[in-house]
């Protein structure tokens, strides 16, 4: 007899596996949350689309009245950025509108002559509510406006006379936060009814700008350093 007392049952290293069993059970059910909270997450990205391009509406009426002249801005006429994001790995874009939008082009015969378009900046929305850091990189305070202005006229045929949807290249003058730059738009036109529509879209890159990106998150979101500037023009004959 040495007088050594066994341990009691239930103590000491007996206890061990079950601490890490119950170890085992605390990080496996981590990991099922952090799956399903991430699963969550891009469901809910995926599950909202960003708003489709600005383009020509669908459906047109026969055109009616005298084409040259001036043409100003009507109701319907919108304009905007798109941007590429991603959140924790997932890709998508960032919209913004603004409905402040006025432009003025003179047609004569089938000649676009000339012709400005000016966004007020301020007026950007981003699902429907103003977003304090886009006010902050674009700088509106001290440059409330973005504007193009057409380089050279450009012909738009006697289809576009007719009420067929024409498409061109054209180049001018895009001013916004501070600096202008000559730019290449893609730009689609019709008549239909008595209004002109004219949808086009001008690739940005913030440098050129000198715009400062809003900051990301990593992993977590960030945007791109460069985006997408789009309108969709109605448009009336004033004079």
């Amino acid at each position: 007899m040495t007088g050594r007392a066994s341990p009691p049952a239930g103590s000491g290293p007996a206890r061990r596996p079950r601490k890490r069993h119950w170890l085992r059970w605390a990080l496996a059910g981590t990991a099922v949350l952090v799956v399903v909270v991430f699963g969550a997450v891009a469901a809910f990205i995926k599950l909202q689309p960003a708003p489709a391009p600005l383009a020509l509406p669908a459906v047109a009426r026969a055109p009616s009245g005298p084409l040259t002249g001036r043409w100003d801005t009507a109701p319907g006429s919108v304009a905007g950025f798109r941007v590429p994001d991603t959140a924790l790995g997932l890709g998508n874009e960032v919209v913004g509108r603004a409905r402040a939008v006025r432009s003025s082009l003179v047609i004569s015969g089938d000649r676009l002559v000339s012709g400005t378009i000016r966004v007020d900046l301020r007026a950007i929305t981003v699902n429907g509510k103003r977003q304090a850091q886009f006010a902050a990189s674009l700088g509106t305070r001290e440059y409330p406006a973005a504007t193009f202005t057409l380089g050279r006229p450009v012909p738009l045929g006697p289809a576009f006379a007719a009420g067929r949807s024409v498409t061109a290249d054209i180049t001018g003058r895009l001013t916004m936060h501070g600096v202008s730059r000559l730019v290449a738009v893609t730009l689609s036109a019709r008549r239909s009814g008595s209004v002109i529509q004219a949808a086009g879209r001008v690739p940005v890159v913030f440098a050129a700008w000198r715009i400062k990106a809003p900051a990301g998150f990593g992993f977590l979101g960030s945007l791109a350093d460069h985006g997408v500037a789009e309108f969709l023009l109605v448009l009336h004959r004033a004079s």
